[in-house]
Protein backbone atom coordinates (compact mmCIF):
# COMPACT_ATOMS: atom_id res chain seq x y z
CA UNK A 1 0.00 0.00 0.00
CA UNK A 2 1.38 3.42 -0.96
CA UNK A 3 1.13 5.47 2.21
CA UNK A 4 2.74 8.76 3.21
CA UNK A 5 3.02 9.33 6.96
CA UNK A 6 1.74 12.90 6.89
CA UNK A 7 -1.43 14.30 8.47
CA UNK A 8 -4.19 15.95 6.47
CA UNK A 9 -4.48 19.61 7.58
CA UNK A 10 -6.41 19.37 10.89
CA UNK A 11 -8.01 22.81 10.53
CA UNK A 12 -9.72 21.53 7.36
CA UNK A 13 -10.61 18.13 8.80
CA UNK A 14 -12.33 19.93 11.68
CA UNK A 15 -15.18 20.91 9.37
CA UNK A 16 -15.58 17.49 7.78
CA UNK A 17 -18.49 15.08 7.93
CA UNK A 18 -18.46 11.29 8.02
CA UNK A 19 -17.90 8.25 10.20
CA UNK A 20 -17.93 4.43 10.20
CA UNK A 21 -19.53 2.46 7.38
CA UNK A 22 -20.41 -1.22 7.01
CA UNK A 23 -21.32 -3.39 4.04
CA UNK A 24 -24.50 -5.42 4.56
CA UNK A 25 -26.43 -7.37 1.94
CA UNK A 26 -30.18 -7.58 2.58
CA UNK A 27 -32.36 -10.12 0.81
CA UNK A 28 -36.11 -9.67 1.34
CA UNK A 29 -38.56 -12.52 0.71
CA UNK A 30 -42.05 -12.03 -0.72
CA UNK A 31 -43.47 -12.36 2.78
CA UNK A 32 -41.39 -9.44 4.00
CA UNK A 33 -38.86 -11.41 6.05
CA UNK A 34 -35.24 -10.42 5.60
CA UNK A 35 -31.91 -12.22 5.48
CA UNK A 36 -29.04 -9.90 6.38
CA UNK A 37 -25.47 -10.84 5.53
CA UNK A 38 -22.67 -8.91 7.24
CA UNK A 39 -19.79 -8.59 4.77
CA UNK A 40 -17.41 -6.62 7.00
CA UNK A 41 -16.68 -7.50 10.62
CA UNK A 42 -14.91 -4.15 11.02
CA UNK A 43 -16.21 -0.75 9.98
CA UNK A 44 -14.49 1.30 7.30
CA UNK A 45 -14.70 5.05 7.74
CA UNK A 46 -15.71 7.55 5.07
CA UNK A 47 -15.43 11.32 5.26
CA UNK A 48 -16.12 14.39 3.17
CA UNK A 49 -13.91 17.43 3.75
CA UNK A 50 -15.56 19.82 1.30
CA UNK A 51 -17.23 21.90 4.02
CA UNK A 52 -13.97 22.20 5.94
CA UNK A 53 -12.57 24.63 3.36
CA UNK A 54 -13.42 28.11 4.62
CA UNK A 55 -10.60 30.40 3.46
CA UNK A 56 -8.41 30.97 0.40
CA UNK A 57 -5.39 29.85 2.42
CA UNK A 58 -7.12 26.54 3.23
CA UNK A 59 -8.02 26.13 -0.42
CA UNK A 60 -4.39 26.60 -1.44
CA UNK A 61 -3.26 24.13 1.22
CA UNK A 62 -5.81 21.55 0.09
CA UNK A 63 -4.87 21.84 -3.58
CA UNK A 64 -1.19 21.40 -2.74
CA UNK A 65 -1.97 18.41 -0.49
CA UNK A 66 -4.17 16.80 -3.16
CA UNK A 67 -1.50 17.25 -5.83
CA UNK A 68 1.18 15.80 -3.55
CA UNK A 69 -0.96 12.70 -2.94
CA UNK A 70 -1.77 12.48 -6.67
CA UNK A 71 -5.46 11.99 -6.04
CA UNK A 72 -6.23 8.43 -4.96
CA UNK A 73 -2.64 7.21 -5.34
CA UNK A 74 -1.25 7.76 -1.83
CA UNK A 75 -2.78 7.30 1.59
CA UNK A 76 -2.24 9.66 4.52
CA UNK A 77 -3.27 10.35 8.11
CA UNK A 78 -6.60 11.97 8.93
CA UNK A 79 -7.82 13.33 12.26
CA UNK A 80 -11.45 12.38 12.81
CA UNK A 81 -12.46 15.07 15.31
CA UNK A 82 -15.46 13.00 16.40
CA UNK A 83 -13.32 10.01 17.38
CA UNK A 84 -9.57 10.47 17.89
CA UNK A 85 -8.89 9.47 21.52
CA UNK A 86 -8.79 6.32 23.61
CA UNK A 87 -8.46 6.30 27.39
CA UNK A 88 -7.16 3.46 29.53
CA UNK A 89 -8.12 0.82 26.97
CA UNK A 90 -6.90 -2.72 27.56
CA UNK A 91 -4.37 -3.90 24.97
CA UNK A 92 -3.42 -7.21 26.57
CA UNK A 93 -2.36 -9.23 29.59
CA UNK A 94 1.21 -10.23 30.36
CA UNK A 95 2.27 -13.86 30.03
CA UNK A 96 5.95 -13.50 30.86
CA UNK A 97 6.94 -14.04 27.21
CA UNK A 98 5.10 -11.60 24.94
CA UNK A 99 6.81 -8.23 24.50
CA UNK A 100 4.65 -6.70 21.75
CA UNK A 101 1.02 -5.58 21.97
CA UNK A 102 -1.20 -3.92 19.38
CA UNK A 103 -2.96 -0.65 20.26
CA UNK A 104 -6.74 -0.93 20.01
CA UNK A 105 -9.91 0.92 20.94
CA UNK A 106 -13.04 -0.84 22.16
CA UNK A 107 -16.63 0.22 21.48
CA UNK A 108 -19.28 -1.34 23.71
CA UNK A 109 -23.07 -1.32 23.46
CA UNK A 110 -24.88 -3.64 25.84
CA UNK A 111 -23.27 -7.07 25.63
CA UNK A 112 -21.59 -6.35 22.29
CA UNK A 113 -18.02 -5.02 22.04
CA UNK A 114 -16.20 -4.24 18.82
CA UNK A 115 -12.42 -3.89 18.97
CA UNK A 116 -10.80 -1.52 16.51
CA UNK A 117 -7.11 -1.87 15.66
CA UNK A 118 -5.26 1.43 15.96
CA UNK A 119 -2.37 1.55 13.50
CA UNK A 120 -1.70 5.28 13.39
CA UNK A 121 -1.26 6.62 16.95
CA UNK A 122 -0.16 10.25 17.18
CA UNK A 123 3.48 10.40 18.17
CA UNK A 124 4.03 11.65 21.72
CA UNK A 125 0.46 11.03 22.91
CA UNK A 126 0.64 7.35 23.86
CA UNK A 127 0.79 6.51 27.57
CA UNK A 128 1.24 2.85 28.48
CA UNK A 129 0.30 1.39 31.88
CA UNK A 130 0.98 -1.89 33.65
CA UNK A 131 -1.66 -2.59 36.31
CA UNK A 132 -2.63 1.12 36.13
CA UNK A 133 0.98 2.28 36.73
CA UNK A 134 2.31 4.60 34.01
CA UNK A 135 5.46 3.27 32.36
CA UNK A 136 8.02 6.01 31.79
CA UNK A 137 10.80 3.75 30.50
CA UNK A 138 11.34 0.30 29.03
CA UNK A 139 8.54 0.64 26.50
CA UNK A 140 8.36 2.05 22.97
CA UNK A 141 5.56 2.73 20.50
CA UNK A 142 5.75 2.46 16.72
CA UNK A 143 3.62 5.37 15.46
CA UNK A 144 3.36 3.80 11.98
CA UNK A 145 1.94 0.44 13.11
CA UNK A 146 0.52 1.03 16.61
CA UNK A 147 2.65 -1.75 18.10
CA UNK A 148 3.79 -1.30 21.71
CA UNK A 149 7.07 -3.04 22.56
CA UNK A 150 8.38 -3.71 26.05
CA UNK A 151 12.11 -4.19 26.66
CA UNK A 152 11.18 -6.91 29.15
CA UNK A 153 8.05 -9.03 28.79
CA UNK A 154 5.34 -8.09 31.35
CA UNK A 155 4.89 -10.78 33.98
CA UNK A 156 1.96 -13.16 33.89
CA UNK A 157 -1.37 -11.59 34.80
CA UNK A 158 -0.26 -7.96 34.46
CA UNK A 159 -2.97 -5.92 32.73
CA UNK A 160 -1.62 -3.60 30.05
CA UNK A 161 -3.62 -0.52 29.12
CA UNK A 162 -3.00 2.58 27.05
CA UNK A 163 -4.31 6.11 26.57
CA UNK A 164 -3.66 7.84 23.27
CA UNK A 165 -4.70 10.00 20.37
CA UNK A 166 -4.82 8.46 16.91
CA UNK A 167 -5.33 9.22 13.23
CA UNK A 168 -7.23 7.25 10.60
CA UNK A 169 -5.29 6.01 7.55
CA UNK A 170 -7.24 7.27 4.52
CA UNK A 171 -6.90 8.22 0.87
CA UNK A 172 -8.80 10.55 -1.42
CA UNK A 173 -11.69 8.71 -3.06
CA UNK A 174 -11.50 10.87 -6.16
CA UNK A 175 -8.88 11.79 -8.73
CA UNK A 176 -10.51 15.14 -9.43
CA UNK A 177 -11.23 18.26 -7.39
CA UNK A 178 -13.64 20.87 -8.72
CA UNK A 179 -13.63 24.33 -7.16
CA UNK A 180 -16.28 26.98 -7.62
CA UNK A 181 -15.84 30.73 -7.16
CA UNK A 182 -18.67 32.01 -4.95
CA UNK A 183 -17.39 35.58 -4.65
CA UNK A 184 -14.05 37.34 -4.79
CA UNK A 185 -11.69 35.39 -2.56
CA UNK A 186 -14.38 32.87 -1.57
CA UNK A 187 -14.30 29.37 -3.05
CA UNK A 188 -16.32 26.23 -2.42
CA UNK A 189 -15.97 22.54 -3.19
CA UNK A 190 -18.95 20.32 -3.88
CA UNK A 191 -17.46 16.99 -2.88
CA UNK A 192 -14.08 15.85 -1.52
CA UNK A 193 -14.50 12.25 -0.35
CA UNK A 194 -11.98 10.32 1.73
CA UNK A 195 -12.09 6.62 2.52
CA UNK A 196 -10.25 4.61 5.17
CA UNK A 197 -7.58 2.22 3.92
CA UNK A 198 -7.00 -1.13 5.60
CA UNK A 199 -3.72 -2.83 6.33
Amino acid sequence: MAFVDVQFPPDISYGSSGGPEYATDIVASQSGYEQRNVNWEQARARFNVAHGVKTKAQLDTLVAFFRARKGRAYGFRFKDWTDYQASQVSIGTGDGTTTQFQLVKSYSSGAVTETRIIRKPVSGTVQVYKDSVLQSSGVSVDSTTGVVTFAVAPTTGVVITASLEFDVPVRFDTDRLSARLEAYGIHSWLDIPLVEVRG
